[in-house]
């Protein structure tokens, strides 16, 4: 599959939740965490989605929020990946950052280089991956 997405993750479904307009659809990460897509019901429909399927999730770059600390709040955002800064590319503008994620996966944030000075991100540096399920491209195998 070639896309323009940075972030694609390849797992299996490990949970649907099937509101009335919408739904929530869970994919396992190598790593053991999991990614968070919120589609449509007849998306779910139209797919086939189902627990155990196959299932690609995308995600752009310019979608990911980069957080360091918390300082005790809690976020809305359902999908929350935790790891360690692996590489920072630093453009005139933009900041290329790759958090790994573990289990061979990671997960790239573009963000601005006023932010990259303010958040004081380093390679080898802990850093979570901040952004919402309805952000998350959801494909299914045919």
């Amino acid at each position: 599959m070639k896309t323009s997405a940075r972030n694609r993750y390849f797992g299996k479904i490990t949970a649907v939740n099937v509101g009335a307009v919408n739904a929530e659809v869970a994919v396992g990460l190598q790593g053991g965490q999991s990614i968070v897509a919120a589609i449509t019901k007849e998306s779910v429909e139209k797919l086939g989605v189902k627990v155990g399927g196959d299932a690609v999730a995308l995600v752009k770059a310019p979608q990911v929020i980069i957080v360091t600390d918390t300082a005790g709040y809690r976020l809305s955002a359902r999908n929350q990946l935790s790891g360690k800064v692996s590489r920072i590319h630093k453009g005139a503008v933009n900041s290329d950052v790759i958090i790994d994620l573990g289990g061979g996966e990671t997960v790239a944030a573009t963000i601005t280089n006023d932010s990259l000075e303010a958040l004081g991100l380093a390679e080898g540096q802990t850093a979570t991956a901040v952004f919402k399920a309805g952000s998350v491209i959801l494909g299914v195998a045919s």
